[in-house]
Formats: structure tokens, sequence, C-alpha cells
């Protein structure tokens, strides 16, 4: 079924006159002399052009690509399509004669077959298939699509992996058609050279996504992430306000650590539209690709992009010092190299945000001090000591009802736990946090058992997500709280 199909039957429904539809605009049903909105929300253009796709055949397919004009028969309803230099406008009719000579029948982009194995993308459409892919992707919530040779495109959705109903098996060309024409020629090279590649690709008022190229055993492949167009905010994410405050800092470094797709670059860029809306500062961010877009609020904002606008994230780190920023981003410590330049950047009066992949806050400090050599991990210990202001550790838990909520760790550093780092006993940190809850402290199962006793995530859920499990379950049982599961199977 099409996406307008609801629309169009509650046009014959409530016997409206017409809809107009308009890029950007609640349609309308124009009824009796008098104008009725049809939805809440607007529908974005690129979003309405996707939807029009869905109807048409090759021909008229064509001319909404080139933006022209066209009329068409879809069912018992005629559309008039035009476009102007406001936009896409469009206007839908009951078609006086349904069985009037139209031509051939419209081919539909989206088969109606449930059947994976049956439906094939017309070669002639495979642009606006990777457009519906992507619109059916928004509008169903999903966070990530993946689509690999021999298996039909794939969603995560709330954290599970679907798949994509209605959708055929993708071989290895129909792969290929669907990915090059949206990779940069530097991406391409990339590829080709690396099997590998990065770039963040944007769709008009529909939303920004983080693309990864890759080649597996089957062939390319490609996952895409959601990037959402509004920025988020602290509220948005609930941070404390322990972690907010990491925002005043004049200098130092503040590290937010997870698992791949834990929501690192969410909370970064909450911290960093904090920062745009309430200081006076510049601020320069180093990413691959670049994601959230930033306008300049009250701050100054340059956003740099590995491979596109420098060579790698420790040259642009580099560079930075030679940029007068107050504020520096860096959207993924990599290298033994990066990490001390940030490090060193920290300590000469700057404030700056990074990421590492470690799963709890205490760990990341071990992390850091163990990239470097032996004879260099003494200064390196000092310097962390020194230069490391608080550290913010996130994992994803799958939300009751559905959706995903995170739970935060927060290490913030203080002269206790600067002497620790100091002398090297990390190993002592988490019964610091225990003991220091009065300052903004919060340990991971803290996190997790306050998430299950606000009702937002299943006990189960937390277990699993917990590192410390012993810790946890010790705390579930004095608060009588079942896991009504087998501990043992879970590692």
């Amino acid at each position: 079924m099409a996406t307008l199909d609801k629309i169009l039957s509650a046009m014959e429904n409530c016997s409206a006159d017409a809809i107009t539809f308009t890029g950007g605009a609640i349609p309308l049903f124009h009824l009796n002399g008098t104008q009725r909105p049809v939805l809440k929300q607007p529908i974005p253009e690129p979003q309405l052009m996707a939807y029009l796709r869905e109807l048409v055949d090759i021909q008229n397919a064509a001319k909404l690509d080139q933006r022209q004009p066209c009329d068409f028969l879809y069912k018992n309803f005629h559309f008039q399509v035009d476009f102007t230099p406001k936009g896409l406008n469009a206007t839908v009719f009951l078609a006086e004669d349904k069985s009037a000579d139209t031509g051939p029948a419209p081919v539909p982009l989206q088969s109606s077959s449930p059947s994976p194995q049956e439906t094939e993308f017309p070669k002639e459409n495979l642009k606006y298939s990777i457009d519906h892919l992507f619109s059916e992707m928004i509008r169903r919530g999903a966070s990530d699509l993946h689509l690999s040779i021999g298996e039909p495109p794939y969603l995560r959705l709330h954290g599970e992996m679907i798949q994509m109903e209605g959708r055929p098996v993708l071989t290895e060309d129909l792969v290929k058609d669907f990915l090059l024409p949206i990779c940069p020629q530097r991406n391409r090279e990339e590829y080709e050279r690396c099997h590998d590649t990065d770039f963040a690709y944007h769709i008009e008022g529909l939303a920004r996504f983080r693309c990864n190229f890759f080649m597996d055993r089957f062939g390319m492949g490609a996952v895409f992430r959601q990037i959402p167009t509004k920025t988020p905010t602290v509220n948005d994410l609930g941070l404390s306000k322990a972690v907010v405050d990491l925002c005043w800092l004049s200098k130092g470094l503040v590290l937010v650590t997870g698992p791949t797709g834990s929501g690192k670059s969410t909370t970064l860029a909450a911290l960093i539209n904090f920062i745009n809306e309430n200081r006076t500062d510049h601020i320069i961010t180093i990413e691959d690709p670049v994601e959230f877009v930033h306008r300049n609020k009250k701050c100054l904002i340059n956003q740099r992009e590995v491979g596109v606008n420098t060579e790698s994230f420790k040259r642009a780190l580099r560079a930075a010092l030679r940029e007068d920023p107050d504020i520096v981003m860096v959207g993924e410590m990599r290298d033994l190299e990066t990490v001390a330049i940030a490090i060193e950047t920290a300590e000469t009066g700057h404030l700056v945000f990074g990421t590492l992949h470690t799963t709890t806050a205490p760990s990341t400090v071990d992390r850091i001090i163990d990239q470097f050599p032996a004879d260099r991990q003494a200064q390196i210990r000092m310097m962390l000591s020194e230069s490391l202001k608080g550290v913010v550790s996130q994992t994803l838990c799958k939300k009751v009802g559905g959706g995903r909520v995170a739970a935060f760790e927060v290490l913030l550093v203080n002269s206790s736990i600067t002497n620790l780092i100091r002398e090297g006993k990390v190993f002592q940190i988490p019964s610091i946090m225990q003991t220091q809850k009065g300052i903004g402290n919060v340990t991971l199962n803290d996190a997790l058992f306050a998430l299950v006793k606000d009702g937002k995530v299943e006990p189960r859920e937390a277990y699993i997500k917990s590192v410390d499990k012993t810790g946890l379950k010790s705390l579930f049982e004095r608060h009588k709280i079942e896991l009504s599961m087998d501990v043992e199977k879970v590692v």
C-alpha cells in the first residue's frame, strides 16, 4: 500500500473536493469552500517527493526528478504536480472517469508483493528506490539501515535488527547501483583502496545520515546511521546538572565514552549546543564525518571533516592551536598521537571534548595510559591527572514500551581522583565514586538501578548491560527486585 493511500481514502470518505500538498506544509482538504488540515505535522518536500514517486510510472518519475510539471492518474485520483520558486505543489481531484484511457498503468516503485524473493527494484528507478528506503527508515523511527548482498534491507529498530518487509534480496549489481551514486569521488577512491569508507549524506528537509561502505566476503555492503536534523538539548537527554556544569570549564579534558552505537556523538552534540547557547567562545569541531550541524548562536563554530577539510584528526588538532580556539571537540581519539595532542591542548588552557570506546569511566583512564609506551606512561599519568576533568560513560538500554534510553556513568575528577591517577591506583576509583556521590559521581550500576526503579527499563535488560553484574544483582536483592531470568546464562 502506498503511503498516501490512507489520505486519499479519507478524501473519498469525507467527499472533499480536492487535497493540496505543498512541500514543508500541512496538506489541506478543500471541502465546501473551506480548508481543513489533513495531518498535524507538515510533510517535508523530500518526503512528499518520495510519496509521489510511489505512485507514478517511469516517465512521470523522470519528470519529478527534473522538477517538471506532470499530470497522472493513480487509482481513481487525478494528480496535478507543479514546481514553483517556492517549491513542490500537488493538487489531487477525484477522476471523473475511472476507466479513462490513461496509457500504461503506473509502475509503483514499491511492489505490493509481500515476498522479498518475488519483488524486483526497477532498474530505471534505483535512485528513487534508495530514497524510499531512507523515507521508510525515518517513518518507522529506525536508527540504522543495513544493506548486504544476499539479504533484503534490514533496519535497526529500538535496538533490534528486523527485515524490511516487501523488499527484495539484494544482488551485488543492485547494491552497487544503489550506493555508488550517493558516494563522493574521494570516498569511492578510498573504498577501492581500503575496502571501507565513511562520509555524511544529507537529504534536505528529511534527515542527515552517517554512511559506512564496506566489503565483506560477498562484496559491497553499507550501513546508514540516522542523524536527527534537530540538535538535541541536555534536557532532551536527561543529563545531570553535574555533567552540564562541565560545559562551564575554561580548560581541561572531558571525555564521553561508551561502546559503538551508544549515543556518544549525540551527547557531545548536546553539550556543544549548550555552550553555543550560553557562552561567547570560538569552538572548533573535528569529526569523521560531520554529523550534527551546529549553527552559530552565541559562539563562532568551525566544523572540520577529516578527509574533506583536513587530512587527519591529529593534523587538525595540532592546527587548532593556531586557530584561536576556546573549545575543541575531537569526534574520535583514535590513536596515541591524537590522545597525546588532546591532553597537551587541554593543558595549554583550552577545553577539549573527546570520545573513546570504553565501557566504564574508570577503565577510560587505564585505556589512555596503556596506549603509551612504558617509558612514557609515568609522564602521561601525571599530565592526565592534571588535565582530566570528567568522564561520562554511557550505554543504551531497551526502554519499556519501545525505544531506548541511556544510562550515564559519571566520574568527576577532584583532588582525590587526581591523586589516584597520579599514583597509578585507578582500581580504587570505583570506591571513591561510591563515597563521593554528593558531588555528582554516578556508577553505572546506580544509573541502571535508577532506570529500573523509575520503570523505564526491565531488570533483565539492566542486568545484561551491567559490567559489575554481581553488584547489580545484590542491589536488586536488597530492594526486592526480581530478575526473572537465569543469570548464569548471562555473561
